[in-house]
């Protein structure tokens, strides 16, 4: 979508108007509205592309490098701090292979220290402070090495990531240092998991040492509970109390609620604490 566009169309809508006898056409109004949504996110991409010379630069161990376009006035980040972040991921090309304004988001949720992007990011968050706009070069070795993907970007790839950290997010519920960020819901759905109901969900799970040590998107085999059920994560149980179906979240546990000093295999390390992405696929008496 290129500016200058949007101005047409609207006036071109505004002409076939008239002040009696207006009928609606759903299918031009969600193409308007596509077209306003389009703009928008085209206008917050920009905001990430800075021109001008940057106010301070820092150089990590491992090749990263940080440069700020603004220094913001907010935390200093750490490891499990909840963030949200507006950014695009850029090869040396120019060539965009990641960002939320891919998804149509303003913004996603991003926590530090849990691999849940490239090792690159952890490590240049935590120099940060919420609020900073930055670009940081993250050289292949922590990025994503020789892994490839086909049409998106080869291997041994450089990344160019330009993030505004916008803020930090407090977590909806918490229950004995467990910690649930809900992200999307449908207040339709009544039904709430429970004592004498049953959960389904999906779920990847992320720790500061592995970057998904399970993924049941992957397998299409979601998990199935009861709150008596033996052998889960005490802790994932408890944050799930109150889930309803369709909800998404984003759940914390800490390693005394998760699998404590003995760990997981070699999955999860002893000590350490585990992140969640959960979708709730149904709740049912």
């Amino acid at each position: 979508m290129r500016k200058g566009l949007m101005p047409f169309i609207v006036l071109t809508v505004l002409a076939s108007c008239t002040t009696e006898g207006v009928k609606k056409d759903p299918e031009k109004e969600k193409e308007v509205e596509k077209l306003v949504n389009s703009e928008k996110q085209e206008d917050q991409t920009n905001l990430l592309d800075e021109t001008g010379e940057p106010l301070d630069f820092k150089e990590l161990d491992g090749g990263i490098t940080i440069k700020w376009f603004k220094h913001g006035e907010g935390d200093k980040i750490g490891y499990g701090d909840m963030l949200a972040v507006d950014y695009k991921v850029e090869l040396n090309n120019g060539e965009v292979i990641d960002g939320n304004h891919l998804l149509r988001k303003e913004s996603v949720p991003f926590m530090v220290g849990f691999n849940m992007q490239t090792k690159g990011w952890d490590i240049a968050l935590k120099e940060m402070k919420v609020g900073d706009h930055a670009e940081i070069f993250i050289p292949s070795k922590l990025a994503r090495g020789e892994k490839e993907v086909k049409g998106l970007f080869p291997p041994n790839s450089d990344n160019v990531l330009k993030i505004r950290v916008l803020n930090k997010m407090k977590p909806n519920r918490e229950r004995d240092g467990n910690k649930v960020w809900l992200f999307e819901e449908n207040p339709a759905n009544k039904l709430k998991f429970g004592e004498t109901n049953e959960i389904e969900f999906h779920t990847m799970g992320f720790t500061p040492s592995n970057p998904v040590f399970v993924n049941t998107f992957m397998t299409n085999q979601p998990f199935s509970m009861k709150l008596e059920d033996q052998g889960v994560v005490p802790g994932l149980k408890k944050a799930l109390i109150n889930a309803k179906r369709a909800d998404r979240m984003w759940v914390y546990v800490s390693s005394a609620e998760a699998y404590g000093s003995k760990g997981y295999q070699d999955l999860v390390k002893p000590n350490e604490d585990v992140l969640y992405n959960v979708l709730v696929v149904d709740v049912h008496k």
